[in-house]
C-alpha cells in the first residue's frame, strides 16, 4: 500500500506530515507505516493500492479524473480565498522597480512544471486576462526553485502556490528577497485522492477526523483548517491554457 503527501512537504513540515499521516492511518485502520517520499508521482497516483495522496488540480483534470477517487479538498485558510481555494502569488524581486503587474509584459517567467495549476495554468490565464504576454518561459522544477530563480535574476516573475508562499515566508529567507505584484483568481486547492476502488466518504471522514485530532502546533505548521467537499466538476471547469513553448530549463 502507498500513502504520500508530496505537495507541501519541505523539511520543516515533514514531521508534522508524518504525524498527520499516522492520525489518518489510525482513523482508517489500515495503510503503510510510513509516507512514501520520492519516486514517480504519476506511478503513485495511479497505483491500485494507493491509500491516500495529494495531487494538483491540473493533473487531476488532465490525466487522473476517472482513474482515481476524489477524497476531498483541504482548507488552508488562505487570504482572499473561500474555504478550499487558493491562488497563484505573482512574485518579483523586491528591488525590481517596475510598478504593477502590467509592467512585466514581456518579462522572463519562471514556472515549476507544465501541469501545475498554480505555477503555470493560473498565471497564464491571469496574464491573458490582464493583457500581459510573458517572454520565453524558464522551467525550474519546483515552486521554491522558481522563487530562487527570480531572486537570483534568472527570471523576472513567477507564479507561486499561495500556501507555498506562506511556508516560504515562515521558513525560507528567499521570501525576503521578493515582493508580490498580483494574485490570480482563486481556484480549488490541491485535492486528496485515493485509488479508484476505494470509498470516498470513508476516506473523507478519516482525513477530517485526523485534521481535528492534530496538535495545534502541527495544524499551524500545515495551515490545515479542515476538509471540504468540492465536486469533480468544479475542478474540471478550471481553464487549461496551452502548454509552454520553447521553455528553457534551469539546472536543479
Amino acid at each position: 500500500m502507498i500513502a504520500s503527501l508530496p505537495m507541501y512537504d519541505p523539511p520543516p513540515l515533514q514531521g508534522a506530515n508524518d504525524r498527520f499521516w499516522q492520525a489518518i492511518r489510525a482513523e482508517l485502520g489500515e495503510g503503510p507505516e510510513h509516507l512514501t517520499r520520492g519516486g514517480d508521482l504519476w506511478e503513485q497516483w495511479r497505483a491500485p493500492d494507493l491509500v491516500l495522496s495529494q495531487t494538483c488540480g491540473y493533473p487531476y483534470r488532465a490525466r487522473l479524473h476517472g482513474h482515481v477517487t476524489l477524497v476531498g479538498t483541504p482548507d488552508y485558510g488562505l487570504p482572499g480565498c473561500p474555504p478550499g481555494y487558493y491562488t497563484s502569488v505573482m512574485v518579483v524581486r523586491a528591488e525590481d522597480t517596475r510598478d504593477g503587474f502590467a509592467a512585466f509584459d514581456g518579462a522572463r517567467f519562471a514556472f515549476n512544471e507544465p501541469l501545475s495549476q498554480s505555477g503555470w495554468a493560473g498565471p497564464q490565464v491571469y496574464a491573458q486576462a490582464e493583457g500581459v504576454s510573458f517572454g520565453p518561459p524558464v522551467q525550474t522544477g519546483g515552486h521554491a526553485l522558481s522563487a530562487r530563480a527570480v531572486a537570483a535574476g534568472k527570471a523576472d516573475i513567477a507564479g507561486i502556490d499561495a500556501l507555498t508562499w506562506e511556508v516560504l515566508q515562515e521558513h525560507d529567507p528567499v521570501a525576503q528577497e521578493l515582493r508580490v505584484v498580483a494574485r490570480t483568481q482563486p481556484t480549488p486547492v490541491l485535492p486528496y485522492i485515493t485509488a479508484s476502488s476505494r470509498d470516498a466518504a470513508r476516506h473523507f471522514n478519516a482525513v477530517s477526523a485526523a485534521i481535528a485530532a492534530l496538535a495545534p502546533d502541527d495544524r499551524a505548521l500545515l495551515h490545515l483548517r479542515g476538509l471540504v467537499a468540492i465536486p469533480a466538476e468544479t475542478y474540471l471547469a478550471v481553464p487549461s491554457p496551452p502548454p509552454p513553448q520553447g521553455a528553457s530549463h534551469l539546472p536543479q
